[in-house]
């Protein structure tokens, strides 16, 4: 082959991998706003609510170009770590600390009711998730429910689109190992699926790091080891995101080492049986937040960026140096993102 041609070919490649890469950026939508998020969810393409600390619920009807902001009476100081939204009316926000809350509106935010309250030592909750617009799951850290001196992660589910929840029978709330916790850094951490032998999954940290995958009736639970960083408090699996069959991506490390890569992200494609780590480049730290865009085309958020991955299961890019805490996907493929400060970004990928 001619130096010429090989030149041309060269540019051609180099020129179509700098067009990809200038793709591959996050563009800021709001800021300022005195609140911490890490509540999101996407109802639609026009529609984002977001969540966060003092009291504080925003929403955006025309797809993240202007937003209102609602602090919620009565719940001023209260940190709304999860939101659940199924349009622009209805909404449902978690309130983590102790007591916890759940509060509900069906007109836009105007009023807020409360749905659950409940006070307890080490209450705290984490995240939630719905199987449609009437069943919902909650979590939280193990707590020692009747003074047996065992301590069980704590649950409540809705059946009714949550106006009332209840706690799960005790021998449906799995023991914690000791120094085991739930992680509230973006409310992604439990997840509804649709296999045959499991009804939901949810993964944890602190000193052990374990995906739980909980058998649906009749059906055996089981519990598997994740091979990210732990043994510490601050170390584990911070989030996961499921294709909600077998395929189960986990992330996480050491929220005290934000830079810190190692052991940062693994995956599972047969239900926990065998973890894999990427073959070529992992996250680029610690990460708070993983969302799966398409088949194996990921995104994932932490302090230190905003990292995309064509093929989660072999490498990632750097597509952000912004701090974020939460990312969603809407049912279009459309990725916003949430953090310090009401900080709202949108990544291109495309």
């Amino acid at each position: 082959m001619r130096i010429g041609t090989i030149l041309c070919f060269l540019s051609i490649f180099l020129n179509t991998t700098l067009n990809a890469q200038k793709k591959l950026e996050v563009r800021l939508l709001s800021s300022g706003t005195n609140t911490s998020l890490r509540g999101m969810s996407i109802p639609s393409e026009q529609v984002i609510w977001v969540s966060g600390s003092n009291g504080t619920i925003g929403k955006s009807v025309d797809g993240g170009t202007s937003w209102k902001w609602i602090i919620v009476p009565g719940f001023e100081k209260k940190d709304f770590r999860d939101i659940e939204a199924f349009d622009s009316s209805t909404a449902i926000a978690m309130a983590v600390d102790n007591p916890a809350y759940m509060v509900k509106t069906i007109d836009g935010g105007v009023t807020w009711k409360k749905v659950f309250e409940r006070a307890m030592e080490g209450m705290f909750l984490d995240a939630m998730d719905f199987r449609n617009e009437k069943e919902g799951i909650c979590i939280g850290d193990p707590v020692d429910v009747n003074g047996m001196n065992r301590r069980l992660f704590y649950i409540i589910r809705t059946f009714d689109g949550g106006e009332t929840w209840k706690e799960a029978p005790m021998y449906h709330m799995p023991a914690a190992q000791i120094g085991e916790a739930i992680f509230s850094a973006s409310g992604t951490n439990i997840s509804f699926l649709t296999n045959p032998d499991f009804e939901y999954a949810f993964v944890t940290g602190g000193t052990a790091s374990n995906l739980y995958m909980v058998g649906r009736q009749g059906k055996k639970s089981k519990v598997v080891a994740t091979p990210l960083l732990q043994g510490k408090e601050t170390t584990g699996t911070f989030s996961m995101a499921t294709d909600k069959q077998k395929t189960i991506y986990c992330i996480g490390g050491d929220y005290k080492v934000p830079g810190g890569y190692f052991d940062n992200y693994s995956y599972t494609t047969d239900a926990g049986n065998k973890w894999v780590s990427p073959s070529i480049s992992p996250p680029f730290g610690y990460r708070s937040c993983i969302r799966i865009i398409k088949d194996k085309t990921l995104v994932a958020c932490g302090p230190t960026g905003v990292d995309f991955a064509a093929n989660g299961q072999k490498e990632w890019r750097k597509a952000s140096l912004e701090s974020f805490n939460v990312c969603m996907v809407s049912k279009g493929k459309q990725v916003f993102l949430a953090g310090e400060k009401g900080k709202i970004g949108r990544l291109s990928y495309q």
